[in-house]
């Protein structure tokens, strides 16, 4: 997934919990879905991020280093300008992209 196309700030937003958790009912099953999905997005980047700095990896010293090491510095600050996991799973949250369910409320329907 292109984390860059995602319409999530890249900086902090104070949002009002109460219209978050119109689903849920629950303050805390809220951000214990979005913290999840947080989670798994930071893993996802950490991945690409490795795979990519991968390349670059050398196990002597030379004089090329210096040229290699532009290519990585921008990778990073690709990944460093990027929005934080925790605003994209809160956009994605808010615009409904997560899929989640409560397997206790689930047996507690059935019953």
């Amino acid at each position: 997934m292109d984390y860059r196309k995602t319409n999530a700030p890249t900086t902090t937003i104070t949002r009002d919990m109460m219209d978050l958790c119109k689903d849920t009912g629950n303050v805390y099953e809220t951000v214990a879905i979005i913290a999840k999905r947080a989670n798994q997005i930071s893993v996802e980047i950490k991945n690409d991020l490795s795979k990519k700095l991968a390349e670059f990896a050398s196990y002597n010293d030379n004089l090329e280093e210096v040229f290699e090491n532009r290519e990585q510095i921008e990778i990073s600050r690709y990944y460093e300008k990027l929005p934080k996991p925790t605003l994209i799973a809160t956009q994605e949250y808010i615009e409904g992209k997560i899929y989640y369910r409560n397997p206790a409320k689930e047996k507690d329907k059935l019953q």
